[in-house]
């Protein structure tokens, strides 16, 4: 296949859709109980043709991690280079993040639970995309800091993961428990980032799409 037909329109819609289909078959299968035909036939083509679209499983799962982590990394970077105050950045990072969960709920399950079934190299970049969205979230901390909205001794690289590790926690509970409500569950984490377990006033900011 030529680079041209590569970059297509139509190319990568099936493209696109092929890692949607490894999402599917190994959140249902896991890697190791999955194969490239069980890929194929989700996407109702025949195996040889699966290979114009992902060269091998790892491949696949490779893709299927980069799809989850991608799309909250752009979101997290829209999100820094609006004007908006503090509390109102903070609820749309943290609703986006949950959010991903739902839109994307095998790629997330996938991620989570497979992705160390990659060998270390195909690992880089997802690593570089998790450290892209930390120091996203570090600087949006500092910045804060040095505005003087938040207390002037943060630890920010503390605090920028203690509130990733907190929305990975209820994007899980929210992949596990549809009943509970992603509007819900954002207010409760933006709540616990921004006041702990301190009284404060009844505060209605709601995140923005």
């Amino acid at each position: 296949m030529t680079s041209l037909q590569k970059t297509s329109a139509r190319y990568q819609q099936q493209r696109q859709r092929a890692i949607e289909a490894a999402a599917t078959v190994f959140a249902d299968k896991g890697f190791h109980g999955a194969s490239t035909q069980d890929i194929a036939s989700q996407l109702g083509i025949q195996q040889g043709s699966l290979y114009y679209y992902i060269d091998s499983k790892e491949a696949a799962l490779e893709e299927v991690c980069l799809m989850a982590l991608r799309g909250y990394v752009a979101q997290m970077e829209n999100i820094i280079g609006q004007t908006l105050p503090l509390e109102v950045k903070l609820a749309n990072t943290i609703h986006a993040h949950l959010g991903s969960y739902r839109e994307h709920n095998e790629a997330m399950k996938v991620h989570n639970e497979q992705r160390l079934y990659l060998p270390e190299q195909r690992r880089n970049q997802l690593k570089a995309l998790g450290s892209r969205y930390r120091q996203l979230l570090e600087n949006l901390f500092h910045e804060a800091v040095i505005n003087g909205d938040l207390h002037p001794d943060l630890d920010c690289h503390f605090s920028a993961r203690s509130l990733i590790g907190l929305c990975n926690y209820w994007g899980v509970m929210l992949l596990r428990d549809h009943r509970l409500q992603l509007e819900d569950i954002s207010t409760k984490c933006l709540q616990q980032c921004l006041y702990g377990c301190t009284p404060h006033r009844n505060n209605s900011t709601h995140s923005e799409s």
